[in-house]
Formats: C-alpha cells, sequence, structure tokens
C-alpha cells in the first residue's frame, strides 16, 4: 500500500523558514500532481501548493512568493521550502499525491499523509 510520511514541522517565530518534506512509500502510478494542502485551526482544509506532472505549479494566494513546492522523482520526496512565515501559516501541513487509477482513465486517486504540525508564532 501506498503512505506517505511529512516530516519538518515544528515551532518557528514568525519570519523564519521551515522545509516540509514528504516521503512517498510504494509504487504510485500514473501521478497527476503533488501537492501541499493545510488545515488551520478551526478552518476546513485548503490547498496551499500544487504541481502538476509537467512541472507547472500553483500557489494559494496567501503564499504566494513565499512558500515553493518542489519534487525529487528519483528518491520519491515532495517537499514544501516555507520562507517569511507568518502566524496565520499555523497548522497541520499534509502531503498529497493525486494519480490514475490506471492507464488512460479518468478515475483518480488521492494519497495522503498523516500531517506535521507547523506553528508559527508572533
Amino acid at each position: 500500500q501506498v503512505q506517505l510520511v511529512e516530516s519538518g514541522g515544528g515551532v518557528v517565530q514568525a519570519g523564519g523558514s521551515l522545509r516540509l518534506s514528504c516521503a512517498a512509500f510504494g509504487n504510485i502510478n500514473g501521478i497527476t500532481a503533488v501537492g501541499w494542502y493545510r488545515r488551520a485551526p478551526g478552518r476546513e482544509r485548503e490547498w496551499v501548493a500544487i504541481q502538476a506532472s509537467g512541472g507547472a505549479t500553483n500557489y494559494a494566494d496567501s503564499v504566494k512568493g513565499r512558500f515553493s513546492i518542489s519534487r525529487d522523482y528519483a528518491g520519491n520526496m515532495v517537499y514544501l521550502q516555507m520562507n517569511s512565515l507568518k502566524p496565520d501559516d499555523t497548522g497541520v501541513y499534509y502531503c498529497n499525491y493525486n494519480a490514475r487509477t490506471r492507464a488512460f482513465s479518468t478515475q483518480r486517486v488521492d494519497y495522503w499523509g498523516q500531517g506535521t504540525q507547523v506553528t508559527v508564532s508572533s
């Protein structure tokens, strides 16, 4: 089975930086996109950064210019570099893989990690 494991979270002061890592275990075929989502206290989970299989990236307005998603294909890793952190960035961050269920299929499946806590103090 596929398992995603996030790491790198912690407690930092505003203006600091963190790099989150997501390690993928198991075989994931037909990846269409990878991404990072977060759930802030009292809010629903929201997408933060997405990278399509072709390399195109997109970011939530709240993190543009501060966060950067990258992928290490050989190492089966996805990263989220987080700079100039703000207290509003506090939350549990989740790694996501979106993949086709099979070749040429229109159906897709999402894989999720357990999350890593990021706390930004003011």
